[in-house]
């Protein structure tokens, strides 16, 4: 906010009159039609897997979920190459065609609003999959045959019972991959759509301009905000309750060989679009690369900038949530209560608004030390949070802090109090039974914890491009920077790095599936938690 006050008076008048009209425009048109398709993707194919039982079924089950394992700006920056006019996949369709020139066939260009929408939804739908797919499988099948019994058909149900129940499950996946839509910079900035982060970003670093980036940041905290109000809003009235003991799962109907076979297709389709045809493309592309240089030593410095960064942020972001979610269990209360509030409202805010925040703060603060050490000492530290990389660990640290504060309460909820009091009774202060009780019991929603924010890490690329050190590169800087310029065979390997990173928590998420009553036993009683709940 200060620093957004520092521009010149005529400065809101500018932005309001040239920059923030379309950047706005552009983020509403963004977000309704991601929504729009990660919300008709999601919870279709949840209920597919779900209500009816096909071939195939299992293994497409955990394979949408594949897309997870694909940043935004990689997809982009894959399908540019894919389906650029004189690439292979037009080049295919004109010879087909017996087309010779451009002039005669030429697909529509995916750098548009429209490409981007559609680009975007198919990566981003999971977070409507994967909360709605549990909805589902927790829903009762006794209020399904008592719908049936009223006279509504196999298909009204899923509209008149199992979508409204499912609603808030729906709702929290759209705002969470609207969130991820808000965060994006690159994909918008590759395919020509000027959102507000783009503009923050071309604000910030093309025309040098802190305060007018500030003051677009703000404009985007705005929109952030009444995304979480809407959400809040629309699920403000919704509430459901069932008897687990009196209830049984949801009964799959058996689809016929020509039904299966187009459940089948249908559900493969995003798989194909999200997953498939991107890393077919950059380990086709990689091993190109690979022949004709063989893997360069920028390649290996950027992996070990990439995993330092990243380890230190994890490691310093799951210590934090350990404090907070422990706080909260052993000294519960309106204050531990508000600590883990606030420890969440960092993934809300997109890189980019992150960034410039912490930049304004340790910049400041640099600025303070060395001329204090020159001053008292005669000795410059020149930038030692900016140059050091402290910036950037810091900013990750904020951004992340409610995955692994979230992911390890759920876990640490699931310890039956009874152990804390058992503990204390045999003579263990808060230390110990920590050590010897929460902690082994724990170690599992730690370690899934630690491995999400590692992975959201090393895809994290608006607040690592702004905050890098000088002269270091990681894989997805390194990626945006190839794309920029249009070498994207250059970047192929870094990209498929990603990817291969990325896949971890998919793996993870794979096998969270039906909990059956002695797998669920077990698993409470060995301290564990499902991954999902952890997102």
């Amino acid at each position: 906010m200060l620093e957004a006050m520092k521009g010149s008076a005529g400065l809101w008048g500018h932005l309001f009159s040239t920059i923030l009209p379309v950047a706005l425009v552009d983020t509403v048109i963004l977000l309704l039609g991601v929504g729009l398709v990660t919300a008709t993707i999601g919870t279709s194919t949840a209920w597919l897997v779900t209500a009816y039982n096909f071939p195939g079924r299992r293994l497409l089950e955990w394979s949408l979920l594949l897309p997870l394992a694909v940043p935004t700006y990689i997809i982009a920056y894959a399908y540019l190459d894919i389906l650029h006019p004189i690439g292979v996949v037009q080049g295919s369709i004109r010879w087909i065609l017996g087309y010779e020139t451009l002039r005669q066939f030429r697909l529509p260009d995916v750098r548009s609003m429209a490409g981007c929408i559609l680009l975007l939804g198919f990566v981003l739908y999971p977070y409507v999959y994967i909360p709605t797919r549990a909805m589902f499988l927790t829903q009762s099948g006794n209020l399904v045959d008592a719908a049936r019994t009223l006279g509504v058909s196999r298909r009204a149900v899923f509209w008149r019972v199992a979508l409204p129940l499912a609603r808030p499950a729906v709702a929290i996946g759209i705002a969470l991959a609207l969130m991820e839509t808000l965060n994006d910079v690159g994909a918008a900035e590759f395919l020509g759509v000027r959102t507000l982060t783009v503009s923050i970003y071309t604000t910030w670093i093309t025309r040098t301009d802190l305060p007018g980036a500030s003051q677009i940041a703000l404009a985007l905290l705005m929109v952030v905000l009444a995304l979480v109000g809407l959400e809040r809003f629309a699920r403000r009235q919704q509430r459901y309750a069932t008897d687990a003991r009196r209830t049984r799962g949801l009964a799959q109907q058996e689809a016929g060989p020509v039904k299966g076979l187009f459940f089948l297709f249908a559900g493969a389709l995003p798989v194909l679009i999200g997953f498939i045809v991107p890393a077919i493309y950059l380990s086709t592309e990689a091993w190109k690369r690979y022949q004709f240089a063989g893997l360069s030593p920028r390649i290996l410095d950027e992996a070990v900038s990439t995993i330092l960064i990243a380890a230190l942020a994890t490691a310093a972001t799951v210590g934090f949530g350990l404090v907070v979610a422990y706080t909260n269990r052993v000294r519960p209360g309106r204050l531990s209560a508000m600590s883990l509030r606030i420890s969440t409202m960092g993934y809300a805010a997109p890189g980019t608004v992150v960034a410039i925040g912490v930049l304004i703060v340790l910049a400041g603060l640099d600025r303070f030390i060395d001329r204090t050490a020159s001053d008292w000492f005669g000795v410059s530290t020149g930038l030692l949070f900016m140059g050091s990389g402290a910036a950037l660990v810091y900013a990750l640290t904020m951004r992340f802090l409610a995955i692994s504060a979230g992911g390890i309460e759920a876990g640490l909820s699931r310890i039956p109090l009874s152990l804390d009091h058992a503990s204390r009774t045999l003579g263990q202060s808060t230390q110990g039974t920590f050590r010897h009780v929460h902690l082994p019991l724990s170690k599992t929603a730690i370690a899934a914890a630690a491995l999400l924010v590692f992975v959201d890490c090393v895809k994290e690329l608006p607040a690592t491009l702004l905050l890098r050190p000088l002269n270091v590169e990681t894989f997805a800087t390194h990626l945006y920077g190839e794309a920029a310029r249009g070498t994207y065979e250059e970047a192929s390997i870094a990209a498929l790095a990603i990817v291969a990173i990325s896949i971890l928590p998919v793996i993870l998420l794979s096998r969270v599936g039906r909990n059956e009553p002695d797998r669920s036993a077990k698993t409470f009683r060995q301290g564990e938690i499902p991954v999902h709940e952890a997102l």
